[in-house]
C-alpha cells in the first residue's frame, strides 16, 4: 500500500511539473527505485509513465511544428526515431550496477541543465542573428546525439532540445516548443517500444503511474501555475540535487 501511494504521488507531481516546467523524471525514477525496482527497469518504467504527457504536448503544439533551418520535418522525425532507438538499445545493454553508478551523474547533469535553462536559451538565441546556422551534417549529428540521450535517460531532455534548436538558428519560441514536444514524443515512443520488447517495463507500475501522471498534467498544473516561477524552478533544482545525493549515498 505504501509503495502504491509513493508511485501515485510521484507520478502525479511529475505530470504537473512536466506540464509547467519539466523535471518530472527527478521524481519518477527515485520513487520506483525506492519501492524496490532495479535502476534500469525504474528508468524505463518511469519513462513509460510520462509518455502520455509527451504525446499530449506534441499534439497541443501541432500547429507550431516547424523544424530549424537546414532540416525538414521528415528528417527531424527520422533522426528522433534513430537517436531514441539507439539510446534505448544502449540502456538495454547497461547493467543495473553500471546504471546505478551513472544515475547520480546523470541527475546532476540534468539538474544543471534545468537550472541553467534560461541562460542556455539566452546564450543560444543571438547565435542565429550573428552567425550562419550550422551545416546540415552538424545539425543532423546534434539532433541524433540529443535524441540518443533522451532514449537513454529522459531527464533534462527539453532543455537540451531548446538549446540545440537555438544553436541551429531557430528563433521563434513557439516553433522551438512545438519541435521540442514533437521530438520528445517521437523519441520517447520508440524508446518505450524497445524497452517493452526488451522486458524492461513493469507494466502494473507503469500503467498506475501513467494514469496519475496524466491527471497531474491536467489538474496539478493548475495548482503549480499559482506558484511563482522562480520558486517552482528552485524547488525542482533542489529535488534534483537531493535525489542525486541519495543515489551517490546508496552506491
Amino acid at each position: 500500500m505504501f509503495d502504491t501511494a509513493v508511485l501515485l504521488a510521484a507520478a502525479f507531481v511529475a505530470g504537473a511539473l512536466n506540464a509547467v516546467a519539466g523535471g518530472g523524471s527527478f521524481l519518477t525514477l527515485p520513487a520506483l527505485v525506492l519501492t524496490g525496482v532495479p535502476p534500469v527497469m525504474a528508468n524505463a518504467t518511469g519513462t513509460v509513465a510520462l509518455l502520455p504527457g509527451y504525446l499530449a504536448g506534441a499534439w497541443g503544439f501541432r500547429e507550431d511544428w516547424q523544424p530549424p533551418p537546414g532540416l525538414t520535418l521528415q528528417r527531424m522525425l527520422l533522426l528522433s526515431l534513430i537517436g531514441g532507438a539507439a539510446g534505448a538499445a544502449l540502456l538495454l545493454m547497461t547493467s543495473d550496477a553500471a546504471f546505478r553508478r551513472i544515475v547520480p551523474w546523470l541527475l546532476l547533469a540534468a539538474t544543471a541543465l534545468f537550472a541553467l535553462g534560461p541562460r542556455l536559451r539566452a546564450w543560444t538565441a543571438p547565435a542565429s542573428g550573428e552567425h550562419a546556422p550550422p551545416s546540415a551534417l552538424k545539425a543532423t549529428l546534434g539532433v541524433l546525439a540529443v535524441a540518443a540521450y533522451g532514449g537513454y535517460f529522459n531527464g533534462g531532455l527539453g532543455i537540451l532540445l531548446l538549446a540545440l534548436f537555438g544553436l541551429l538558428g531557430q528563433t521563434q519560441l513557439h516553433a522551438m516548443n512545438g519541435m521540442k514536444n514533437l521530438v520528445s514524443a517521437v523519441l520517447t515512443a520508440i524508446a518505450v517500444l524497445i524497452y517493452a520488447v526488451g522486458g524492461l517495463v513493469l507494466w502494473p507500475q507503469a500503467l498506475l503511474m501513467m494514469v496519475a501522471a496524466t491527471l497531474g498534467g491536467y489538474g496539478g498544473a493548475r495548482v503549480a501555475r499559482r506558484i511563482p516561477a522562480p520558486w517552482l524552478r528552485a524547488g525542482i533544482v533542489a529535488t534534483g540535487l537531493v535525489m542525486a545525493a541519495v543515489f551517490f549515498w546508496r552506491q
